[in-house]
């Protein structure tokens, strides 16, 4: 894959073999980062788990305390009473049966994280199989399958972020925008540190945090030390 001339300037400043301190690795994120707008920090970690057996699934949510920078449009499937307490929360779309027919319809997606009330999941089970390949399924674990749709909602919009295992055994997850700064990045990183370090199954054997790696947006990668995340 061709690079950039900026992003091979820029991937000059990281020593690719170095295990860097955390907000080491964060001031050199924001240095590398190569795009005229905010880039979004992310943050990439390799797990010793196999996501393939299910009680080494790694997956929840946590606030990040600054938020991530980015808007997040929420749709919430309920009804009646917990519909109207959606819209008074804030929620960006609120609906039943008709918002399952306009996604099996139109292919609409235009929001980014789906709240339901438990007794809505037999008509979102019927996207399912849409939905959760783009890690959009309402989860218990996650919080997104809650009577408390306000909470939920007020979560969400203030930073709460989901974390899962890919295929690979590796989370990515956003942790802020490189106009943040080096402070809040890190107190954003090191609160998922500590989520996804508590979300341990018991199952895992032998090292947890196998790598892990900050990037911004289109940026080279800085790789930090994994005995070191909480300094």
């Amino acid at each position: 894959m061709k690079r950039g001339k900026k992003y091979v300037d820029a991937a000059k400043l990281v020593d690719a073999e170095k295990l860097y301190d955390v907000k080491e690795a964060i001031d050199l994120v924001q240095k590398t980062s190569v795009t005229k707008f905010d880039s979004m920090v992310e943050a990439h970690l390799r797990l010793g788990v196999d996501s393939r057996h299910a009680d080494q699934q790694v997956r929840g949510a946590v606030v990040l305390p600054h938020g991530t920078g980015r808007s997040v449009r929420v749709l919430v499937f309920a009804k009646g009473e917990k519909a109207t307490e959606a819209e008074a929360a804030g929620a960006d779309f609120v609906g039943a049966e008709e918002l399952v027919a306009k996604i099996q319809s139109e292919n609409w997606f235009e929001f980014d994280v789906v709240v339901a009330t438990p007794d809505m999941m037999g008509v979102v089970g019927r996207i399912g199989r849409v939905l959760g390949p783009k890690g959009l399924m309402p989860n218990p674990k996650a919080g997104t399958v809650t009577a408390d749709v306000t909470k939920a909602i007020s979560d969400i919009k203030a930073g709460k972020i989901e974390y899962r295992l890919d295929k690979t055994n590796i989370i990515h997850v956003p942790i802020g925008k490189v106009s943040f700064g080096t402070e809040k990045i890190a107190e954003n990183f090191q609160t998922l540190m500590a989520a996804v370090i508590k979300a341990k199954p018991s199952a895992a054997k032998g090292t947890y945090l196998r790598s892990i790696t900050l990037a911004s947006t289109m940026g080279p990668g800085v790789k930090v030390n994994p005995l070191r995340v909480n300094e």
